[in-house]
């Protein structure tokens, strides 16, 4: 492929420019800061994540796939304290020799997000790195003043929910590297696409406020978010491993796999959102879900304990015993 051969500025007004075209605060992309009022009655929620190749994704991943990943975890974010999203800035940090064609597909993936979860660019910056493509999204969303949703509303008590499905992104990426070899290609191309293209529930984030009591998503691992809820909560958690939804192709990845389960219910990047809820919520929920089309699934309880602590039963009622909860950079 061609290097570019576009000049900085060329690039913006080629490739992000348009993005920006829809949000008037981005004043086109012609000052220096971005300008916007928050609504009355309305508080921002402020999120920020960043990605780096060979980290997050693969170096040669489709550009549409990891500007969608990109996008998608931030949008996910949003969700988990109940906001809508508005506008997001991005900062990118690329090798000189990138060519053109990658930010056509790269600015093309980030369009088709835009339209889809209703959110436009708003500013950022382009820097050039002798090192790894490295991506950063600051995403801005809107909640009723004083109803954003905390990690540390759960209480003794509560059931424990969450969204869709867990474990397909863990298992896609046993995929991506080569050491699950599945003989069903729809299953590993559901498990592939659930890897490089998370689902942020957008639409029912919003919509927990006055249900949930504490929530956030799962981006490092089940085990280990539903541990961040409960340090934050002050208190502890069962974890029922045979209620956790799996949809068809990891449950056949699985088998009877007590690894592989493991696996998916501590592997990352599942994007779902995770929450507790008292017990007189399910009704609702289950509307919920039957409204927004997504499963809102019941996985366990949280309970006095020490805070943080999250024992996995199997379906005997016997303690799974983990070697590790989840992700850790560090």
């Amino acid at each position: 492929m061609a290097t570019s051969t576009t000049g900085e500025f060329g690039r913006i007004a080629r490739f992000f420019k348009p993005l920006a075209a829809g949000f008037a605060g981005a004043r086109g992309l012609r000052d220096d800061a971005a300008v916007f009022g928050v609504p009355e009655g309305r508080e921002l929620v402020v999120t920020t994540d960043a990605m780096v190749a060979g980290v997050h994704f693969f170096p040669d991943d489709a550009p549409g796939d990891i500007a969608a990943k990109l996008m998608r975890s931030n949008l996910s974010d949003l969700a988990a304290m109940g906001a809508e999203p508005l506008a997001y800035t991005l900062v990118t940090a690329l090798p000189r020799g990138l060519p053109d064609s990658w930010l056509e597909a790269f600015a093309a993936g980030l369009g088709a997000d835009q339209q889809q979860f209703g959110i436009a660019l708003a500013g950022g910056d382009s820097v050039s790195t002798t090192g790894p493509v490295t991506l950063s999204v600051t995403a801005f969303g809107l909640v009723p003043a004083g109803r954003a949703l905390p990690r540390w509303g759960g209480r003794p008590g509560d059931r424990v929910f969450v969204t869709g499905t867990i474990g397909d992104a863990a298992l896609g990426l046993e995929i991506a590297y080569g050491r699950l070899d599945l003989p069903d290609e729809e299953a590993s191309g559901h498990l592939l696409r659930r890897l490089r293209r998370p689902d942020p529930r957008t639409g029912i984030g919003p919509r927990l406020i006055g249900l949930a009591g504490g929530a956030l998503d799962v981006s490092d691992g089940l085990v280990a978010d539903l541990g961040h809820l409960c340090e934050e909560s002050g208190c502890a958690a069962l974890l029922q491993a045979d209620a956790v939804p799996l949809s068809d192709a990891a449950r056949g990845a699985i088998g009877g796999d007590p690894a592989r389960l493991a696996l998916a219910i501590t592997g990352g990047d599942d994007y779902e959102l995770l929450f507790s809820a008292p017990e007189s919520a399910r009704d609702a929920l289950a509307a919920l879900s039957a409204a927004g089309g997504v499963a809102i699934t019941e996985i366990g309880l949280l309970l006095p304990g020490e805070a943080g602590a999250v024992t996995v039963l199997d379906g005997t009622g016997t303690a799974l015993p983990l070697t590790r909860r989840g992700w850790d950079h560090f």
